[in-house]
């Protein structure tokens, strides 16, 4: 463990950090066709007890996601290419775009067909996308536990091996009982 020689010095408590906790996205490999066909992802930060999850979001040009209602807030980060909402398609996110959704918001995301090329995006999401059917049926829940599930099974069918992301605590006793 790291020495902590500045946090010592501070008159309130912090945690213990014995070391930084980083990853290099060059070295997460991208799952493919997740949700359906063109759509990727790279998982950064999944905390399943917190229910956030941060995911770096690969679009291929025509690629679609049903329409769902978030239940907290999305802050959404274009890196590449653009997006729109049905809802909203005067008010595209292109490049360098960055997006606040708060919680209960309803919309469809879609990327034009005419995008020459991947569209790339870093979402950070409290909560879950609860998605419906066009006819407005519930389809599917999309959250933290969801994200490292489909990460396990995806990365295993597609040959990937371990994907090592970043992930929050277990929950425990913080002393432990006796039996």
């Amino acid at each position: 463990m790291a020495d902590q020689p500045s946090a010592a010095k501070l008159p309130v408590m912090s945690l213990p950090q014995g070391e930084l906790l980083t990853l290099n996205v060059n070295d997460i490999p991208v799952i493919k066709d997740s949700l359906g066909p063109g759509i990727h992802y790279q998982p950064l930060f999944l905390d399943p007890e917190v229910g956030v999850w941060v995911v770096l979001a690969h679009f291929a040009p025509g690629a679609e996601l049903p329409i769902h209602l978030h239940t907290g807030a999305v802050h959404a980060y274009t890196l590449k290419g653009s997006w729109a909402y049905r809802e909203y398609p005067d008010q595209p996110q292109t490049e360098g775009s960055y997006l606040y959704e708060p919680g209960a918001s309803v919309h469809k995301l879609f990327v034009p067909e005419s995008n020459t090329e991947d569209t790339v995006v870093l979402y950070v999401v409290y909560g879950a996308n609860i998605n419906f059917s066009d006819d407005g049926q519930f389809h599917s829940v999309l959250d933290a536990v969801t994200i490292q599930g489909l990460t396990a099974q995806l990365s295993q069918a597609q040959g990937l091996g371990d994907i090592n992301y970043l992930t929050g605590g277990a929950a425990r006793y913080a002393a432990a009982k006796e039996a």
